[in-house]
């Protein structure tokens, strides 16, 4: 097992920046890819950022894709998002996964925190 924990949540202006975090319990958490998925009411959870379990690769959603950036510290048991130049559309609660795949579906991950809601107003 792999407890997951989110946190750095919040509310932000349009433009403004925040930096979720992810702390890693349990098994091994240098043996997993990580990745970051979101979901805003009315919609399904979708896909945001993953990283692989060295850190060496990392792959984006187009939607994010140059304001999101995705990091991991495999000593720190911890994987982070750092979000700049937010806008009203990124508002979603956001949760961090674990799996042992190289996916973005949310389906093939194993473990998932409990989410931290980030809201950006405009």
């Amino acid at each position: 097992q792999v407890q997951l924990v989110e946190s750095g949540g919040g509310l932000v202006q349009a433009g403004g920046s925040l930096r979720l975090s992810c702390a890693a319990s349990g098994r091994t958490f240098s043996n997993y890819a990580m990745g970051w998925f979101r979901q805003a009411p009315g919609k399904e959870r979708e896909f945001v950022a993953r990283i692989a379990w060295s850190g060496s690769a990392t792959y984006y959603a187009d939607s994010v894709k140059g304001r999101f950036t995705i990091s991991r510290d495999n000593a720190k048991n911890t994987v982070y998002l750092q979000m700049n130049s937010l806008k009203p559309e990124d508002t979603a609660v956001y949760y961090c996964a674990a799996g042992t795949g190289w996916t973005y579906r949310a389906s093939e991950y194993d473990y998932w925190g409990q989410g931290t809601q980030v809201t950006v107003s405009s």
